[in-house]
């Protein structure tokens, strides 16, 4: 028996109450969450494998007005256009979509969540009643036209231009060269009817920087209007039933009145005006307005984690492979190395459905105007720019352990694990790059940490100054590590009984982020004063992503740690503690070596990390099931033939036979005997 296994058996008899959990999951829009996955369980809102690019485009766009038959997409929208204005209720509808096809999804938000919201959020009442109810019920598909060809994640830099033209009181919009035609949009290769063009809005000489405009595309035959012109981006690597394109436009012309004027507007004579004084935080509040793209886009893929974990677990609990002469086979399941590439995993998407579940509520707090603030619009923005790059990730790579755990069925398109890898792909660079986004979160992380000098008198100052030097002395001399070795005693016992310590988990994944900053921080603070602040930014780029992406985790294990003190049932709390505890020390794992390196961690410390990871994935080995059944997919979300059952039969036909054939006496002698 291991040291560890000596320690505490930490009520080794707990068992989940899966009723419970799942219905605990599914958080403040349950209800809604139900009817969603009630929806996409019927065979006609599900994608079909094997359909050409445009049976697929043909099939996605009639289960759209499906969709609107249901009248799941009026959620958002407000009362007198016949919506609830359920702003959380609507994102946890459409995030269950993904489960009956992504590429349905996609396109449901595009129009709905894009277009139709660009319009309510960042037009003004002659607009919504003028364009809304035909947006709402797709008499009107729509293209949302911000991305170009050349400027992906960069938007303040798109080169379309709309220039006012006072004697006609047009906008003349104009796609200059080919960089800037309006690319990867979806609806815009068949189905778009009218577009919301972000284009830069000139007047009187004067860029005002980017705006939003409704310009008409197509008549009702489906032509192009006159100056307008576009292509089909064609066979992609996934969600091939959406129809994306590219759109330019020379000299077209809409009315002055078709500018979404919320943020900003132009009077008859030319003149801009905006209720936000300065361009930049103009700018970045239209775009905070669109925020829910990446809210939506999170929450999807911590479902198609769900679902990939799901099906992999129910085919390692059944399929058997290998074992000794005469006895059956073992389960994969049983398996150490199988155990240690998914159980870490279904720690990981916990940790995301709750951290979901807190955007998800900000998201509604803010736009349903109940504590609709400037700093709680930052910080929702921050909080789903720290998020959807973590998930989107994640699905992507849960997706494909899943896919490789489960072998060459795995690789079946009726198992679904390949199809949906590819079309979650995308999910990395829609709604923003995770790269670029979490350079918007460590930003503000800086700016949180310059805050801290920004009032501070000469003894404040002195005082964080003498901290951080004196961290540095403390870690620099091997102080930390020698304090835990003689704290620990050469014991893993006592190691690991430090590092079950929630508050000690919360310390070192805080630390990370707070150190990293600093160090950041501090060089900005020296390269200002020599003039090459932008060069050394430049050169810190993947520290940044590093603590932001820390940040994000620590995020999680905050969402999780609440989450734990809302349930009852001791059973369930102390399965998910140990869940918690598996994400929060794996996180801490796969940095070992900054916490080595920067002293926070002694070695026989950061071995009971490893020891102790492996001890809680032991432990949560016989839980696995109940973990991922409490996810609440049924057969028909799943659809996947090795998650029915199908492989247990298999295996007890195969043991039956031999079993059979043992009992005959007629069975062959193996050479080797």
């Amino acid at each position: 028996m291991s040291v560890i296994d000596k320690m505490e058996t930490e009520n080794e008899s707990a068992t989940v109450d899966r009723q419970f959990l799942e219905r605990f999951l599914l958080g403040k829009w349950a209800d809604i969450r139900l009817a969603s996955r009630e929806l996409a369980g019927r065979p006609e809102m599900q994608g079909i494998p094997g359909l050409t690019k445009d049976e697929h485009r043909a099939r996605v766009l009639e289960q759209l007005k499906l969709l609107v038959q249901n009248g799941q997409v009026n959620l958002s929208f407000p009362v007198e256009f016949g919506g609830k204005a359920d702003h959380g209720g609507n994102l946890a509808a459409f995030q269950e979509l993904v489960v009956a096809d992504p590429s349905m999804q996609i396109k449901s938000g595009v129009q709905w969540g894009l277009f139709a919201a660009a319009i309510l959020h960042l037009g003004t009442k002659p607009h919504h009643e003028l364009w809304l109810p035909s947006a709402i019920t797709l008499e009107t598909p729509g293209v949302y036209a911000m991305t170009e060809t050349g400027h992906g994640s960069d938007v303040s830099s798109i080169a379309t231009t709309a220039t006012y033209d006072e004697e006609t009181q047009d906008w003349v919009i104009n796609t200059p060269f080919r960089g800037a035609w309006k690319d990867y949009l979806g609806n815009a290769a068949l189905h778009g009817k009218a577009a919301v063009v972000f284009a830069q809005l000139i007047t009187k000489g004067v860029n005002h920087g980017v705006h939003a405009f409704y310009v008409p595309l197509r008549d009702h035959d489906g032509n192009f209007f006159p100056g307008i012109g576009g292509e089909d981006d064609g066979l992609k690597g996934g969600l091939n039933g959406i129809d994306n394109g590219r759109l330019h436009f020379s000299n077209v012309r809409v009315p002055r009145t078709n500018l979404l004027n919320r943020y900003g507007d132009v009077a008859e004579d030319g003149t801009y005006s905006s209720p936000i004084a300065s361009p930049g935080r103009r700018f970045f509040t239209m775009l905070g307005t669109l925020v829910q793209g990446r809210v939506s886009l999170d929450g999807a893929a911590v479902n198609a984690s769900k679902l990939a974990l799901q099906i992999a677990v129910t085919y390692g609990n059944e399929r058997r492979q290998f074992g000794q002469a005469g006895q059956a086979e073992t389960v994969l399941m049983d398996y150490q190395r199988h155990q240690r590439r998914l159980i870490p995993l279904i720690a990981t998407t916990y940790a995301q459905a709750f951290s979901q579940e807190v955007l998800l509520e900000k998201f509604d707090s803010v736009f349903s105007g109940a504590d609709d603030t400037d700093d709680n619009r930052q910080d929702l923005e921050t909080l789903a720019a720290a998020l959807k790059p973590l998930s989107t990730w994640h699905a992507l790579n849960t997706l494909q352990e899943a896919r490789e755990a489960c072998g060459g069925q795995g690789f079946l398109a009726e198992n679904r694990l390949t199809a949906l890898r590819a079309d979650m792909d995308i999910y990395v660079t829609f709604e923003g790059d995770n790269n670029v986004l979490l350079q918007l979160v460590a930003k503000r992380l800086l700016t949180d940490y310059s805050r801290k000098f920004k009032d501070a008198d000469t003894g404040t100052l002195a005082r964080l100054m003498m901290e951080q030097v004196t961290e540095r002395a403390v870690t620099g001399s091997g102080l930390r590590r020698l304090g835990q070795n003689v704290h620990d005693r050469g014991s893993t016992a006592r190691a690991v009984n430090e590092l079950r310590d929630p508050e000690v988990q919360r310390d070192l994944l805080t630390d990370r982020v707070e150190t990293i900053i600093a160090e950041i921080a501090l060089e900005l603070r020296d390269a200002k004063k020599s003039g090459t602040e932008a060069e050394v930014f430049n050169q810190k780029q993947s520290q940044l992503i590093e603590a932001a992406s820390a940040h994000g985790h620590l995020l999680q294990w905050e969402a999780f740690t609440d989450a734990l003190s809302r349930i009852e049932d001791e059973g369930t709390k102390q399965v998910l503690t140990w869940v918690r505890d598996l994400f929060g020390l794996h996180t801490i794992e796969k940095n070992l070596s900054w916490y080595l390196i920067k002293g926070r961690l002694s070695a026989q410390r950061a071995e009971a990390v490893t020891a102790y990871v492996d001890r809680l994935i032991t432990r949560l080995r016989t839980h696995a099931q109940d973990l991922v059944d409490s996810f609440g997919y049924g057969p028909e979300h799943l659809r996947a033939e090795i998650a029915t059952g199908i492989e247990g039969i298999r295996q007890e036909e195969a043991l039956h036979h031999y079993e059979k054939l043992s009992a005959s006496g007629t069975a062959p002698v193996p050479e080797k005997h």
